[in-house]
């Protein structure tokens, strides 16, 4: 082949394979992205559970209703999940406090063997055969946001699971046993957050 055609197909060669690039790196950042030939995706794929909730916004401020150690639990619903999905779990905490010189947080609240085909969980319960699990208090049930009166607000998260599985714990079980149980069979996850601040008592 002479020397000026040569040079010419291996600048077409190297111009095809730059411009092949992005396209390779722009279906692998995207979760489901397919390979050539129908092969397997890449990435991640992530199933777009929801979390839902009437009393009060995603990101917005928990009523004094929900508030509290006598507070009332709040009610959502749950959607999206995918196929497989047989029960819920739920663990609520504040993410603004670390105890002890650690990195643990104050657990208000846990849940689980909440039944896929409730789609949620009503106001003030749970629907049946649902484990509530005991909160920092070492109590079952629902432990509502108690942050103090001061410049700004704790931030509470719902964290949401949909699991494959029943778990078989009992009501005692503690956090991390809980999920330990849960590794191998969540599916999907969301989250749902609330923020509070205590009110600063009347001046006297």
């Amino acid at each position: 082949m002479p020397t000026t055609a040569f040079r010419l197909v291996s600048a077409l060669v190297i111009v095809a394979a730059l411009g092949a690039a992005p396209a390779f790196a722009q279906g692998g950042a995207q979760g489901g992205a397919q390979q050539g030939g129908g092969g397997p995706p890449r990435g991640f794929v992530l199933p777009p559970l929801l979390m839902q909730s009437t009393a009060f916004e995603d990101g917005g401020i928990v009523p004094q209703k929900y508030a509290g150690r006598g507070g009332v639990q709040p009610a959502f619903t749950f959607s999206n999940a995918p196929e497989g999905t047989q029960t819920y779990a739920i663990i609520f905490h504040d993410l603004d406090v670390a105890l002890q010189g650690g990195t643990g947080d104050v657990l208000h609240w846990m849940a689980w063997n909440i039944p896929a085909a409730a789609n949620g969980i009503p106001e003030g319960k749970l629907p049946e055969g649902s484990v509530n699990g005991n909160n920092i208090t070492g109590q079952p049930g629902y432990m509502g946001p108690g942050a103090p009166p001061g410049p700004r607000y704790h931030h509470y998260v719902f964290e949401l699971y949909a699991l494959n599985a029943k778990l078989d714990l009992p009501a005692t079980a503690t956090r991390a046993q809980l999920l330990a149980a849960m590794e191998g069979k969540t599916v999907a996850k969301a989250a749902y957050v609330g923020r509070f601040r205590g009110v600063p008592p009347p001046p006297q």
